[in-house]
């Protein structure tokens, strides 16, 4: 019998979920808006949830989970950590306003569907900008592709190490977003 994802230490955890990356599937967008119906029956009616992460932006290499970003009243989380809870979310980290939860993460591997949940509080949403400006320069989506793509192997167990090497990019682009676009509403 395999052990509990819960009982499982960080290092066992890398080793059943690596990272990898694929080419770009259609499905994606698809599959967010299927689970966005599911999240809108079950979280109060004044969230709002978008389409975020590489599987949003068209024409390259990632890895295969949808992220969804949920933006709602620090109010609301006891709520929506109950719904989530009860609609197989897992939480995996849980700062002062931020919570974030998986969804097709197995004792046996990932699920055909994963998901990676991040609930923000309103007009918390950096990723919101840096998915924009992905979308409306493919030259600057295929430059973080091949920063993805070098950082595959070298990461594959070790997602943290992967997420950090990545910082600065997004970082930059975000901010170039941010000043491009100005306070922008969604």
């Amino acid at each position: 019998m395999s052990k509990k994802l819960s009982e499982m230490t960080l290092q066992e955890l890398w080793q059943l979920f690596p990272i990898v990356l694929c080419a770009p599937n259609g499905q994606w967008a698809l599959w967010f808006q299927e689970e966005c119906q599911i999240l809108k029956s079950i979280l109060p009616g004044n969230v709002q949830i978008h389409h975020i992460g590489s599987t949003a932006v068209p024409g390259i290499w990632v890895k295969p989970i949808v992220d969804i970003l949920v933006e709602a009243s620090s109010n609301d989380f006891s709520a929506i950590e109950r719904a989530l809870g009860q609609n197989a979310y897992l939480r995996m980290n849980a700062e002062a306003f931020r919570r974030d939860y998986n969804k097709g993460y197995t004792e046996d591997g990932f699920a055909e569907r994963v998901f990676h949940l991040h609930l923000r509080t309103n007009g918390d949403h950096d990723e919101l900008y840096f998915r924009d400006y992905l979308r409306a320069c493919p030259g600057i989506a295929l430059e973080y592709e091949k920063l993805k793509m070098s950082l595959w192997k070298l990461f594959e167990h070790d997602r943290d190490g992967y997420t950090n090497a990545k910082t600065e990019f997004v970082r930059l682009y975000t901010d170039h977003a941010k000043r491009l676009y100005g306070k922008k509403s969604w």
